[in-house]
């Protein structure tokens, strides 16, 4: 019974750290791309986070080439508790010519980089 016992209060515990863990990061759930001509491009990003106040809250997001290399860094200036999951745009972004596909992730100040990403492919 004890051995029982134990085992359910290590799965418990090892459940919620593992859930509690991903809860909290910041998530990129859509992604819009304008292509404006001369491989230059417009995005915009929709994050969804749990912002709770400056201590807390998805502070940037990224624009990263196929090999993980950073294109454009679009940088938010301020918690948006009271407002999710909230968009914002980046503009005339150059986007090399050998680049297919862009990867957004999105960042908060707390856990680091999301797991949640969107790849979305080029339109030419």
């Amino acid at each position: 019974m004890k051995k029982s016992l134990l085992r359910l209060l290590a799965f418990t515990t090892t459940l919620f750290l593992f859930s509690t863990a991903h809860a909290g990061e910041a998530k990129v759930i859509d992604v819009k791309i304008k292509h404006r001509g001369s491989n230059v491009y417009d995005f915009r990003v929709t994050v969804e986070h749990a912002d709770a106040g400056w201590k807390h809250y998805a502070n940037r997001w990224e624009i990263l080439d196929e090999n993980g290399e950073i294109i454009a860094t679009r940088v938010l200036h301020h918690p948006h508790d009271n407002e999710q999951p909230f968009t914002r745009g980046l503009r005339n972004v150059a986007i090399p010519a050998e680049v297919n596909i862009v990867e957004i992730r999105a960042h908060d100040s707390r856990h680091g980089y999301g797991s949640v990403t969107k790849k979305i492919e080029i339109p030419r």
